[in-house]
């Protein structure tokens, strides 16, 4: 089934609605829907590589959209169904302390997951339960997914059909590492 939608989205991108579905997928993909915008986004650049940061920006601007989506079935799932169950439960008091620390990490759940792998749609539904600050959500989302599309589009428009390979299967691993370098050099600065 997996294959199934990624074969009918590397299609998209040669329908001249290929931008909008673009869209829409990248909005999905933060809040519900598994494939992420990246497998659209980079044949279509490589179709048009002088369109490759509008590209981006479109992509940008509809996953920072989903994210607030996600942040809001988070925010409003949360009290109307889990919270409750919750407290029948009597665990409510293990939420609140799980909340107080996922917060306390800011902006960094919301900066890695927008730009490896991890599932974003994961990181924006519970910075909306846990109540992250809407704010920090929103610029951070703005960053890490600047940072992941941009940083693709600017390859591809580079260097072209030869990095898609890297793109595809490396890249991740590479931001996942730049991710731990940067993380590891923040508890360098303040433990050291």
């Amino acid at each position: 089934m997996l294959r199934r939608f990624y074969d009918w989205t590397l299609g998209l991108a040669e329908h001249r609605y290929a931008l909008a579905a673009l869209a829409v997928i990248a909005f999905l993909e933060s809040s519900v829907f598994p494939i992420p915008p990246d497998l659209l986004m980079i044949p279509m650049i490589l179709a048009a590589p002088h369109r490759a940061f509008l590209i981006a920006g479109v992509c940008l601007i509809s996953s920072v959209l989903g994210g607030m989506a996600g942040y809001a079935i988070g925010a409003f799932a949360y009290d109307s169904i889990g919270q409750p169950i919750l407290a029948a439960l009597g665990k409510a008091h293990a939420m609140e302390e799980f909340n107080q620390r996922f917060n306390e990490f800011g902006f960094w759940p919301v900066l890695i997951a927008g730009i490896t792998p991890f599932p974003y749609k994961v990181i924006t539904i519970m910075s909306g339960w846990t109540g992250l600050p809407f704010m920090t959500f929103v610029v951070t989302s703005i960053i890490a997914r600047g940072l992941r599309f941009f940083i693709v589009a600017g390859l591809l428009w580079k260097f072209g059909a030869p990095i898609k390979d890297f793109i595809e299967r490396r890249l991740g691993l590479m931001f996942t590492l730049f991710v731990i370098l940067l993380a590891g050099g923040f508890y360098v600065v303040k433990f050291l």
